[in-house]
């Protein structure tokens, strides 16, 4: 099975419990009601992005579903969480791209959601023969790789929250889902 549609969401939850505070923020993005399964991360060719409305109507409850997924789960009082996918697209349509999962602790959404891009647009680059300095700032590569014209497009989704005084679990999670090709 080669996915030929991916949908990108976010959610956040919170509870005194850590196992329903993931539920929740798997609640919150719209995907607590199919049976997810990790995959590695591989933008397969030619797929397209979608609208996570639309995409969620592709999916039966229950569906077992693979997805790239981050998350993070804390319960010390003003603990700043984030959970990014990164995407990666190249510009040969034919060619395959790459999705990264982030998670930080203290690092806020914009640095987060960089990081995850830039991690994303590392990996493809590198398949692509593009040399670049790893240690050049996210900027000073997008320039680089816009210049050889071989990554189309970059992307990221990115869920950061702070945990509560309460000390309730809070649990953020980023996630690509992917929809089968015959739907």
């Amino acid at each position: 099975m080669v996915p030929n549609k991916v949908f990108l969401t976010k959610g956040v939850g919170r509870h005194r419990e850590k196992l329903e505070s993931f539920e929740a923020a798997l609640r919150n993005a719209g995907i607590a009601q199919y049976n997810l399964v990790r995959v590695s991360s591989i933008l397969p060719p030619n797929c397209e992005i979608i609208d996570p409305e639309l995409g969620k109507t592709l999916l039966k409850p229950g569906e077992i579903t693979f997805c790239v997924l981050s998350d993070l789960s804390s319960n010390e009082a003003n603990r700043l969480l984030s959970a990014s996918i990164g995407l990666a697209i190249p510009a040969d349509p034919q060619a395959y791209g790459y999705l990264s999962e982030h998670h930080a602790f203290g690092q806020p959404e914009k640095v987060a959601g960089d990081y995850a891009e830039d991690l994303a647009a590392s990996m493809l680059a590198s398949i692509l023969g593009i040399e670049f300095d790893p240690d050049a700032s996210w900027d000073e590569k997008r320039q680089i790789w816009q210049m050889h014209g071989k990554i189309v497009k970059t992307r990221n989704i990115t869920q950061s929250a702070t945990v509560g005084e309460d000390g309730m679990w809070t649990t953020v999670v980023a996630a690509a889902v992917f929809i089968p090709p015959d739907k």
